[in-house]
């Protein structure tokens, strides 16, 4: 067993097609999600931590060892850097068999030493009955398994997962993730693990951070950062559908909330308490899966938001049904909120375009957003 990888720093800066990427973090021996829309620069970070594309200005180090510094010219070749970078494509060579395939990057090792070290690595990923295969005569999912083993069988000392299981059904996905961090516990490797997929982020690792348009807009564990956004960029990342220009009424320091009125609209509502005055201005969120649908005006409820609205639209969404409700007003007027409910809820309550409901928002399914949109 290698001995364990330093800690990665990394500081970067690179003028891009859309927008210029800066970005700093450290990350220790442990596995870090870098989340975010398609285009939002996730890949670039990791193509510059690689050695694929150089920065204009910054530095990658670990440890003590510098891969890249803008300052004093250091650049360290791709082959150098000792580190493994898996993607969606496979990229196998299409001539050589799995055991090969695998074997490349020992080609410094005697016959025997790299033969036993792709042996026991197919053995821990299942296929080592593919060791005499060509890519083309194995499945994606068996592509995938032997590009990880590729990978990991070089001992890196820093792991680079760009989105590497999109597209694998469930069973493989979760043989294979369990495989990685089985490897990456064993030698405290530094891993950073690219997603857009919220789910992932949550069961892979105890850090997120959060790309928005080449730069990190929020850093922390995953119940944190997607659970309690606090700017409106990030609150829209992770999951939030209905984000509101307010202003704050009033505070109520004794009951641990205040009153916020939504922005040119008489629509009041009831929010956790937060650091404003009256008449400041405030950006609130709510997930379109915490407002409840009552198909008559509820009574004898906890909840302290209760609006009345009209079903503008209905849409259907993977495993949800989303209600387009707008209260306050008919037309242009009033603000639209995004509801999900399961389309058992909607055929129950016969719900149509055009019916009058009314949304329940429990106080605390508010959050309270930091800055204007």
């Amino acid at each position: 067993m290698s001995a364990p990888a330093p800690a990665l720093s990394v500081e970067l800066q690179l003028p891009l097609p859309q927008f210029s990427l800066e970005c700093v973090f450290q990350a220790g021996p442990d596995a870090v999600v870098l989340f975010g829309p398609s285009g939002s620069g996730k890949t670039s970070v990791l193509d510059c931590i690689a050695g694929f594309r150089r920065p204009r200005q910054g530095r990658v180090s670990l440890g003590e060892h510098q891969l890249f510094c803008s300052r004093s010219g250091v650049n360290l070749p791709v082959r150098l850097r000792r580190i493994g970078y898996l993607s969606q494509q496979s990229a196998l060579f299409p001539h050589l068999s799995v055991a090969q395939n695998v074997g490349y990057g020992l080609l410094d090792l005697s016959p025997a030493e790299r033969a036993s070290r792709v042996e026991a690595m197919l053995e821990r990923l299942r296929i080592a009955h593919l060791a005499g295969c060509r890519p083309a005569a194995i499945s994606g999912g068996e592509q995938q398994r032997v590009a990880l083993a590729r990978t990991l069988v070089c001992e890196p000392q820093l792991l680079l997962l760009d989105e590497p299981l999109s597209g694998l059904d469930l069973p493989l996905k979760t043989l294979l993730l369990d495989a990685l961090f089985e490897w990456q516990r064993s030698r405290a490797v530094p891993m950073l693990y690219v997603t857009h997929e919220q789910s992932e982020a949550y069961s892979l690792a105890r850090r997120v951070l959060v790309m928005e348009e080449g730069r990190l807009v929020a850093d922390g564990p995953p119940q944190q950062v997607f659970g309690a956004p606090i700017r409106p960029e990030q609150a829209v990342l992770t999951g939030y559908e209905n984000i509101f220009d307010a202003v704050v009424e009033e505070s109520h320091p004794e009951l641990g909330t205040m009153t916020c009125r939504i922005a040119q609209t008489g629509l009041l509502l009831e929010s956790p308490l937060a650091n404003r005055g009256p008449k400041e201005r405030a950006s609130l969120a709510v997930r379109a899966g915490d407002i409840l649908v009552a198909t008559a005006p509820p009574v004898g409820i906890s909840a302290r938001n209760v609006l009345a609205g009209r079903i503008g639209r209905i849409e259907d969404r993977p495993q949800v049904s989303e209600l387009r409700v707008r209260c306050g007003g008919d037309g242009d007027s009033g603000v639209e909120f995004r509801v999900h409910i399961t389309r058992g809820s909607l055929q129950h309550l016969g719900l149509r375009q055009g019916a009058a409901v009314w949304l329940v928002i429990k106080t605390h399914s508010i959050q309270f957003l930091r800055s204007q949109r």
